[in-house]
């Protein structure tokens, strides 16, 4: 097959759905909303970039209205794959579409997980169960100063989380015991995440650092192994190398948080040599939809918009820049996990089509198909491409 583009870029909002998905009811998330709801929440967002790519054409949104000439290509997607977490959305993208959820413990993990798990690091643990990271730390967090037990939840997503104290337990360490709770979590107790979580204070509420470390399953054959294997190069931003456990990724920016993610994003649209660039932005997610802050929300989706449109100028001929979610997190709802949403979807670059409506796609790997399209790969079994769509 012969090269279409040159590049393509896809930046993930994380948790920025796009209202339910049609099989939401069977996850408890009947009318969720992200984008909706929080624009409400803030009486309106100001989005005017994202606005002018065709945002407001997606679904109904206070403050950015539909524009009658949009500057780029827009729709939604269903997830194919159950679940509605940030590996299974992640994965999907790259062409993964599973069969099975990763699994869930809404009752906490049981002790054929635990036994093992406590022998290996050689101490007893606290928690065992569903939690807000903040809250379980600001409950358990002078517990585990004075034993040194490591403090172990998880959500309604496949996660086996461990909050430990800097001063207390080194890095180097939780890392480590991290990483013994991967080796031990196989076969039916498989989750997607292990993380760290580690967090510091002297006392109550105890604040989490930037040190998390993820610890995910090794995925399948995928995308990023395909351009890999065709001496094509990725450039992952933020967790996207911790999520594909760092295979096929030519070079990483480690950044932490959204200003940094933008600022290396905007580097690497200007910069790099690489025919595949992914960022994932998880500020949206990780500090505002789990913590149930909406106006926090909206204030980090205007200033990702804001600064758009550098981005947007330093895009080259030959380049798709794409803008989507992996899941939701309704910051308006009772709960402070990942809602079962349509993730939006925006497409824009030099020379290609503009106002185009891109409909309700059947499956996130429709971004594989066409990236595999636009860069010249062979078609894969998921995901239809959109990209006849987008070129003239």
């Amino acid at each position: 097959m012969n090269r279409l583009l040159h590049r393509v870029i896809v930046a993930v909002l994380d948790g920025v759905g796009a209202g339910e998905l049609p099989d939401a009811e069977a996850y408890g998330d009947c009318g969720s909303n992200t984008l909706a709801h929080t624009a409400d929440a803030a009486g309106g967002l100001h989005l005017p970039n994202m606005g002018s790519l065709g945002l407001g054409s997606i679904l109904p949104i206070l403050g950015v209205p539909p524009v009658s000439a949009p500057a780029g290509c827009f729709g939604k997607m269903r997830e194919a794959s159950p679940g509605k977490d940030t590996i299974t959305g992640h994965w999907e993208m790259a062409g993964i579409v599973l069969s099975s959820p990763f699994p869930t413990y809404p009752n906490g993990f049981p002790p054929e997980v635990m036994l093992p798990f406590e022998d290996a690091i050689g101490i007893k643990t606290l928690g065992n169960r569903p939690a807000s990271g903040t809250e379980i730390i600001k409950q358990l967090g002078s517990e585990h100063v004075r034993t040194g037990c490591p403090i172990v939840y998880t959500s309604a997503d496949s996660v086996f989380q461990i909050a430990m104290h800097e001063e207390v337990v080194p890095l180097a360490r939780q890392y480590e015991i991290c990483e013994l709770a991967r080796t031990l979590l196989t076969g039916k107790h498989a989750v997607g995440r292990v993380i760290a979580r580690p967090f510091t204070g002297s006392q109550p509420p105890y604040q989490r650092t930037e040190n998390r470390k993820d610890f995910p399953l090794d995925p399948p054959h995928n995308l990023l192994d395909e351009l890999c294997e065709a001496d094509m190069k990725t450039h992952a931003i933020g967790k996207i190398k911790e999520i594909f456990n760092g295979r096929s990724i030519s070079v990483w920016d480690h950044t932490t948080n959204n200003a940094a993610h933008t600022s290396a994003l905007l580097q690497a649209v200007k910069n790099s040599s690489a025919h595949f660039i992914f960022a994932n932005l998880e500020d949206f997610d990780m500090l505002y939809g789990h913590r149930n802050d909406a106006l926090g929300m909206a204030r980090a989706l205007e200033t990702w918009d804001a600064a758009l449109p550098p981005i947007l100028h330093a895009l080259q001929q030959g380049d798709l820049f794409i803008i989507t979610a992996d899941h939701g997190n309704d910051p308006t709802t009772s709960s402070t996990d990942h809602s079962r949403e349509y993730p939006f979807l925006l497409a824009a670059g030099p020379g290609l089509r503009q106002g185009v409506n891109l409909g309700t796609r059947g499956t996130f790997a429709d971004i594989a198909a066409t990236v595999r399209q636009a860069l010249g790969l062979q078609p894969g079994s998921k995901g239809e491409s959109f990209l006849s769509m987008l070129t003239r």
